[in-house]
């Protein structure tokens, strides 16, 4: 095998991120080069080109010298991008129509869930209580999406289809049919105000992290037929003021939260997310990926950057995604 190694740095703690799966996986698509784990100590660093990478260790890219492009194989870059060490290479995220779809299916679930009243009517059953409200309609309720990128778009798309009004925020201003689209600073104000479900897909960058805040949920709409408005956050957990939001949850700033993503991961037994009665919690896997396709999506833009082609999903570093 002539062609460069392919590294696996893989840390996770689930099933899904098993580095002995991954490596089943990348081996039965790249079986012209070597792929190779972080745990073997039988190979020279300077034949690794490339490597797929998932919360790798500070630094441990920066031991291949010989290194061209590296991927995420998760969505979020943040960890990678705080690490001064990492080789000014390409930095590729994963983009792909497995982990797209799912992350629409998980923001249409947690829509529909707070618009067809589900934390009141699983309450109602547990108690034994025959006592349906009135339900509104889709169209009566203001979605506001922050972040449209691609998966942010998508789950817009879904979300208009089904009746909602639907609104996109995101830092540069962005055109998608059918959505209000608004942009940059200067228009967050006028996104919030028509929002009574607020739905958070941005990336982690300075300027995002905490930005779900108590200044932010206030001024969402009043005037909803939810009450109070909404938060869904399946995103990156940084982007949450945890002490704030858990604050308007109890004050009534906040009705409700879904949250897939915290600050700490896993999620600390003594969070009183686990047990508040107005969230909704569910263990970072909103869009977990199959890794057949990311295997393959990885060994074809190999194979295009081989041949003297693009690399897709290029990760901006200035902006950080």
């Amino acid at each position: 095998m002539s062609k460069g190694a392919l590294a696996l740095l893989i840390r996770g703690g689930t099933e899904n991120w098993s580095a002995e799966r991954w490596k089943a996986r990348f081996d039965k698509v790249c079986r012209d080069r070597r792929v190779l784990q972080r745990t073997e100590a039988t190979y020279d660093a300077a034949e690794v080109h490339y490597a797929a990478v998932w919360k790798p260790v500070p630094s441990e890219l920066a031991a291949f010298p010989n290194l061209k492009v590296i991927f995420n194989l998760g969505a979020g870059v943040d960890a990678l991008m705080a690490d001064r060490s990492l080789p000014k290479v390409p930095l590729v995220r994963v983009a792909v129509d497995d982990l797209t779809g799912r992350m629409t299916e998980y923001v249409v679930l947690h829509v529909l869930m707070h618009h067809r009243q589900e934390l009141y009517l699983r309450e109602s059953q547990r108690d034994k209580r025959w006592a349906p409200k009135y339900q509104w309609p889709a169209s009566a309720i203001s979605v506001g999406i922050m972040g449209l990128g691609t998966l942010g778009a998508d789950a817009a798309e879904v979300l208009r289809r089904i009746g909602f009004r639907v609104a996109g925020w995101s830092r540069s201003p962005k055109q998608i049919d059918g959505i209000d689209c608004f942009g940059g600073g200067g228009q967050l104000d006028a996104f919030l105000q028509r929002t009574d479900i607020l739905v958070c897909l941005l990336p982690l960058t300075p300027e995002t992290r905490h930005i779900l805040n108590r200044e932010v949920f206030a001024k969402l709409s009043r005037t909803s037929p939810l009450g109070a408005p909404v938060v869904i956050n399946a995103g990156r957990g940084s982007l949450q003021n945890e002490a704030e939001m858990i604050a308007c949850l109890d004050d009534g700033t906040l009705g409700a939260a879904s949250l897939d993503v915290f600050a700490t991961e896993p999620l600390p037994p003594d969070s009183p997310f686990w047990t508040h009665p107005k969230v909704v919690l569910t263990p970072h896997n909103a869009a977990d990926i199959d890794p057949d396709e990311i295997s393959r999506y990885v060994a074809d833009q190999i194979a295009r950057f081989e041949a003297g082609g693009t690399l897709e999903n290029v990760v901006d570093r200035g902006r950080g995604y």
